[in-house]
């Protein structure tokens, strides 16, 4: 289908000729797959669970139709209003995940969800795309007036993140947030011993957690001796991957959804991997690297430290989520429970990635003839 002429003056004829449109398209080819592997996981988890057959599918083709809006609607506003909207929702969803502490739902021994009907949210999800924005501004705002203390400021948010997930607790979060501020700390040109410490903090983070969290403790020493203790889901996660070989069973014709607890969650590229094999699940990999390179690339002829700093945050928090999600089904790290962006199951991780996307398409949408703003 056409898109709008060249001579279309209106907001969404300016939209399309400055929107990058092949990232735009790797997102709409993400959220096509997310349908297809609803289809094929989800059904066999709702019967398990004593829910009707198509429960999670038409939950998840309403979340993504949400989602597929939000990044159109968020990609058309201007680098200001994304500010705007970074700081407005960021603080809503500070509150939110503050309250989880209080009023939270309890699941598997960790308090991130606030209960709505029909529906629970995790509020700290909107952290990662918003805590991206609000900090980019804020260390720039320091590079264009030393006086600001906006760096310090981003700090201290930080580390108010961090105490709220510690609580809850979610390490995987923490390191997530954790990772994408240390590397706009970089880009933004601090002290490279300031970041070397940094990642030495970091470090010790995770061995403090490993003794602090019995869970972490459990999943790590799991993943370091799997025979040794239940590390079911990792391993049949594994046989599905083996199942599927380059080409896969073929559409539905996969086993391993069928006794695996996760399977439209956490586990679905295993799913993915049984039914559709290795080409599929390699093409998978590369639409998330694709994304990931060209939002970066996107960058190279940019001037305004804001929009470098902002979508540095953004591309690679996606592409890090991506990457812990596929790592973990392939046992190359410790379990995480993270989704597999606009791929997994689950209503406030589709929308809080849509939201950071359509972020990142209206930092990189190209304005006064040609240039990147």
């Amino acid at each position: 289908m056409a898109g709008p002429s060249r001579a279309d003056n209106s907001i969404l004829g300016r939209w399309w000729w400055t929107v990058d449109r092949w990232t735009l398209g790797a997102l709409g080819a993400l959220i096509g797959i997310g349908y297809v592997m609803m289809l094929a996981a989800s059904p066999s988890v709702a019967e398990r669970i004593g829910a009707g057959r198509d429960t999670f599918i038409y939950k998840q083709v309403f979340f993504l139709a949400v989602a597929g809006s939000i990044v159109i609607a968020v990609s058309i506003l201007s680098p200001r209003g994304v500010l705007r909207l970074a700081l407005a929702a960021g603080l809503i969803a500070l509150l939110m995940t503050a309250a989880t502490l209080v009023i939270g739902v309890q699941i598997k021994g960790a308090r991130r969800w606030i209960a709505l009907p029909g529906m629970a949210i995790q509020p700290s999800e909107f952290l990662k795309p918003c805590f991206a924005v609000a900090a980019a501004w804020l260390i720039a705002e320091t590079r264009r007036n030393p006086r600001f203390p906006g760096t310090w400021i981003a700090c201290g948010l930080f580390v108010l993140i961090v105490l709220l997930l510690k609580q809850q607790p979610d390490v995987g979060m923490m390191v997530v947030i954790t990772a994408v501020f240390i590397l706009q700390m970089y880009v933004s040109g601090t002290n490279i011993l300031l970041v070397a410490m940094s990642c030495l903090a970091m470090c010790g983070g995770l061995v403090g957690a490993y003794f602090l969290f019995e869970h972490v403790r459990i999943r790590v020493q799991h993943f370091l001796h799997p025979k040794q203790g239940d590390a079911y889901q990792v391993m049949t996660s594994l046989e599905a991957f083996g199942n599927g070989g380059l080409w896969g069973r073929g559409p539905g014709e996969g086993r391993i959804k069928d006794i695996l607890p996760d399977a439209h969650a956490d586990f679905v590229f295993a799913v993915a991997g049984e039914e559709f094999g290795m080409i599929v699940c390699t093409l998978i990999l590369g639409v998330f690297a694709f994304i990931v390179l060209r939002g970066l690339l996107r960058l190279l002829k940019e001037q305004d430290m804001f929009v470098i700093l902002a979508c540095t945050g953004l591309v690679c928090g996606f592409g890090l989520q991506a990457f812990v999600n596929m790592a973990s089904s392939l046992a190359l790290i410790p379990t995480k429970g993270m989704t597999l962006p606009f791929i997994s199951y689950g209503g406030s991780s589709a929308v809080a990635i849509a939201l950071g996307m359509g972020m990142l398409l209206s930092l990189t949408r190209r304005r006064h003839h040609g240039d990147v703003p």
